[in-house]
C-alpha cells in the first residue's frame, strides 16, 4: 500500500526549470553589462589587455544571448 504525501506530489521538475531560467537570465544580463562596460574602456585599457577598438565593436554588437 502506498501513501500519498504532499512531498511525493510536488513537481520537482518545475523548480529546476525555474532555476534554469533564472540562471539563463542572469548570464544574459552579465553579458549585456560587460559588453556595455567594454565600450567605455580607454585606449590604454585596451592596449593593456591586447584588444583593439574593432575587437570591442565586434563584441559589443553581439546580441546578449550569443556567447
Amino acid at each position: 500500500m502506498s501513501t500519498c504525501t504532499t512531498e511525493s506530489m510536488t513537481n520537482h521538475h518545475a523548480t529546476g526549470l525555474i532555476h534554469q531560467i533564472g540562471e539563463t537570465l542572469h548570464i544574459w544580463h552579465e553579458r549585456y553589462r560587460t559588453r556595455q562596460e567594454l565600450t567605455h574602456w580607454t585606449a590604454r585599457d585596451l592596449h593593456d589587455v591586447g584588444l583593439s577598438w574593432s575587437d570591442i565593436a565586434f563584441e559589443a554588437e553581439k546580441p546578449f544571448w550569443r556567447a
